[in-house]
């Protein structure tokens, strides 16, 4: 059996991350509002809906880089965040964006090296980012969350600035690792097919609420012209139109 067609224990894995009952305002702005939201090791989770409703927001209540107005957020000290964009640091070689603070440690550049070649960038150990296409430059960015053996990886709309071609290339890389590495994953995506593409849960966001969620039992890699893929996706779109209403 293909490693991609594994399919964790929802209910026996352990949980990486849970918000209960969370709520986020800015002011008088609420973002989210009374969120349940549960992330097992090993699960994939696409959060999907229209532009303004929370998910960036719900996203960076799990990577800690903001707190919740009201309930309560668990989530494993072990996380890694990849963002929209690379945010190397043009200074500093390849192998050192990976490593960042960790540079000088004694074994950190054979780690970094460990990671490079995961995402398939080896050969760049010494190059500066402004040699690195686009692709690449996300690449190195997904090693560096790698470098840190996470518990969880949250994805913020990692691939949107990429062409067609190179975006499904990353896709398949992160299910590549997510088999290889077995972390919880949650990816923001306003891309349908790459929610079906990656998710084994997808959940729509709406006016600060989660107003739906679908499993998707389809194996992996899944064919995105299969009657399958495109009846669940038929139907996911038409939650999107309800969300909006």
């Amino acid at each position: 059996m293909s490693e991609l067609a594994y399919q964790p224990d929802y209910d026996a894995a352990p949980v990486v991350a849970r918000l209960s009952g969370a709520r986020k305002r800015y002011g008088e702005n609420t973002v989210l509002d009374n969120v349940d939201f549960t992330v097992r090791k090993g699960e994939c989770v696409a959060l999907v809906g229209p532009s303004g409703t929370g998910k960036t927001t719900l996203l960076r209540l799990l990577a800690g880089l903001e707190s919740v107005s009201g309930g309560r957020t668990e989530v494993t000290q072990n996380t890694s965040v990849v963002f929209q964009e690379p945010r190397l640091i043009q200074a500093l070689r390849v192998w050192k964006n990976v490593l960042l603070d960790d540079a000088h440690k004694p074994d950190a550049k054979a780690r970094a090296r460990v990671a490079l070649q995961d995402v398939g960038l080896e050969d760049k150990l010494e190059s500066w980012p402004v040699s690195l296409s686009g692709g690449q430059a996300q690449r190195v960015a997904v090693a560096r969350a790698l470098y840190r053996s996470p518990e969880l990886m949250l994805l913020d709309e990692p691939f949107s600035a990429l062409d067609a071609f190179t975006r499904r290339s990353m896709q398949s890389l992160v299910l590549k690792l997510w088999a290889k590495y077995r972390f919880g994953l949650v990816i923001v995506t306003h891309d349908l097919d790459e929610a079906l593409i990656l998710a084994d849960r997808i959940v729509i966001l709406s006016k600060g609420r989660i107003c739906h969620e679908t499993r998707v039992d389809m194996p992996r890699e899944r064919d995105v012209t299969s009657p399958e893929f495109n009846a669940l996706k038929r139907d996911l779109l038409k939650q999107f139109s309800l969300s909006l209403s």
